[in-house]
């Protein structure tokens, strides 16, 4: 095999691209016509029952606790404190598959009518159901290094998550501007059901206004996903 050099190896980005169009204004050329034609990653908040904190799963996430949130698609796990910047919001119509059949995400859909059309369509259709849920568009900025991702994550917030779904929203719609010009804080808040039994939700604080690089990357982003 020839010892010609075919890339710069590492994770550390080379000055020359770091310095191009895409690092500089937040859009990467070539990628125009993508669109949303891509996976997007979830992130989700574990609970007492998820199988990422269960030992003996096979899904068992080393150091994974209840509370953390958990990069569905990358195995990431960001520990039980988040900084996000909200991107984008939308309310869409999620179909999963019953936890105790072997769970499963069946797709997001812009209506009931299609969620359950999807379902109908299911070999054991008595295994799904569609929940209405508010899907959050987020950027992660690390508080150690002060990096923000440049991959958007999705969160969903459904059931009891609703109400601190609708609560963020009326936040960010008093502070003004753009939805992606504040930095928030979220985190695990210890809560109760109906039937007195343990769970965690959300918690979720302004930490304040974002850095000027960090706007200017949102916002092109936030043009990428209105195109």
């Amino acid at each position: 095999m020839s010892n010609t050099a075919l890339a710069t190896k590492g994770d550390e980005i080379p000055a020359h691209i770091l310095k191009s169009e895409a690092y500089t204004s937040g859009v990467g050329r070539g990628n125009e016509e993508v669109g949303q034609n891509l996976t997007i990653p979830r992130v989700k908040q574990l609970q007492k029952m998820s199988n990422e904190v269960d030992k003996h799963h096979n899904d068992y996430v080393e150091g994974a606790e209840p509370g953390d949130f958990f990069n569905s698609l990358t195995g990431e796990n960001y520990g039980s404190e988040l900084y996000v910047i909200s991107l984008k919001f939308k309310t869409e119509h999620v179909v999963w598959r019953d936890r105790t059949v072997g769970g499963g995400y069946g797709g997001a859909f812009k209506s009931a009518e299609a969620a359950n059309k999807f379902i109908a369509e299911q070999e054991k259709s008595e295994e799904w159901a569609c929940e209405e849920t508010h899907s959050h568009v987020l950027l992660i900025k690390d508080p150690e290094t002060g990096d923000l991702t440049r991959t958007p994550v999705i969160m969903d917030f459904s059931r009891s998550k609703l109400r601190v779904s609708k609560a963020w929203n009326s936040q960010i719609g008093m502070k003004g501007g753009d939805r992606f010009a504040g930095l928030w804080k979220l985190y695990p808040v210890s809560t109760a059901n109906r039937a007195g039994e343990q769970f965690l939700n959300l918690g979720i604080d302004f930490h304040g206004w974002c850095m000027k690089e960090d706007y200017e990357a949102a916002e092109a982003l936030f043009k990428g996903f209105n195109d």
